[in-house]
Parts: C-alpha cells; sequence; structure tokens
C-alpha cells in the first residue's frame, strides 16, 4: 500500500536540471521549466540550471561535474533519449553509473504507454547512480517531464513516500566505495 508517512518531515534535496538540445535556449526551455515548476513547488531546491548542446563530451562533463559537487543530490537532464543521430544523452551518462536503475526506464514506459500508446518506444529514458548523485535522463518533452515527475520522480524523492523511496537510502549510496577502501589485498 503505497502512502505518505505523516510522522516524518519532509527532506528538501538539491537537483541540478540540464536541458540537452541544440536548439533551445533558456526562453524558450519549456522541459527545463517544467522539472525545475515542479522540484520547487515539492519543496526542494534547484542546485543548478544548465543547457548543452547535443554532444556526449558537453553532456558528460555537465552531469560528472554535478556528481562530484557534494551539495547535488539529484541530477535530471531532459533531451536527447531518441533515435536520431544527435540523440545521445543515454551514450553520454550511462558509462558514468555505478548502478543502473532499470526499474525506472520500466515504470516510466508504462506511465507513458497509457498517455502516448506505442510511442513510448520512441524514448531511452534511463536512470542510475554515480558518486552517491541520484541521475534521471528523461525525453525532451514538457508531457513527458511532467509524467515522469507526477508518477515516480515526486513520490521518490520525497522522504515521507511508504513504503519505500530514495532519500531514505542516500547515506548508504556510496557504501561500496567506503567498503572497497578498506579492505586490502
Amino acid at each position: 500500500m503505497v502512502a505518505s508517512d505523516k510522522t516524518r518531515s519532509f527532506i528538501p534535496l538539491t537537483i541540478a536540471v540540464l536541458t540537452v538540445s541544440d536548439t533551445r535556449v533558456a526562453e524558450d526551455d519549456r522541459s527545463g521549466d517544467t522539472l525545475v515548476e515542479r522540484l520547487k513547488a515539492a519543496g526542494h531546491e534547484l542546485a543548478a540550471r544548465a543547457i548543452v548542446p547535443d554532444e556526449v563530451e558537453a553532456i558528460r562533463n555537465q552531469v560528472e561535474s554535478w556528481c562530484r559537487d557534494p551539495a547535488v543530490d539529484v541530477v535530471i537532464t531532459t533531451g536527447g533519449t531518441g533515435f536520431t543521430g544527435r540523440d545521445v544523452t543515454p551514450e553520454a551518462i550511462e558509462p558514468l553509473f555505478e548502478k543502473r536503475m532499470d526499474g525506472f526506464s520500466a515504470v516510466f514506459h508504462r506511465i507513458s504507454y497509457d498517455k502516448i500508446g506505442t510511442s513510448t518506444l520512441q524514448s531511452r529514458a534511463t536512470a542510475g547512480v554515480a558518486k552517491a548523485t541520484y541521475i534521471f535522463v528523461l525525453p525532451g518533452s514538457p508531457g513527458a517531464c511532467r509524467d515522469a515527475w507526477d508518477g515516480i520522480l515526486a513520490a521518490q524523492l520525497d522522504y515521507r513516500h511508504r513504503p519505500c523511496n530514495f532519500v531514505e537510502i542516500m547515506p548508504r549510496l556510496d557504501e561500496h566505495l567506503r567498503r572497497g577502501a578498506s579492505i586490502t589485498v
């Protein structure tokens, strides 16, 4: 049973939003605006926001930079998840994942299917964890960003969400790194 535990206090996260596009600028970045509006309305803080072109190095460098920043808890990207030659966001980001979040893609596609049918197949939405930072890679449409936030992220990024959520395991995301450092061969 899904519920919100009112005995728990809300814990705001710091979230960075990256728009991947060769054509968007701040004034017409509707997908980025959608994410920023929703994360702020939920009580989270915008850590940073950027727009980069559909280029592997530019995308990876920005996401890596945010993952190295201890003030950033979550990175959400929008754009570049399709199949055209310039759609390279998953290729840029998936190599950074220390752990993949396969269930995110499955749930995203289920939600998307209910709204756009088989057209959901044209998205390579993905997610994972890198350097104890959650990374969510979303399509570039405002509708897809709304669906991902409203249907998945709003609950999973809320400490009060039961039976479990991403926030409560954040302190343990880098256990494998600490454990690995203490092992001597």
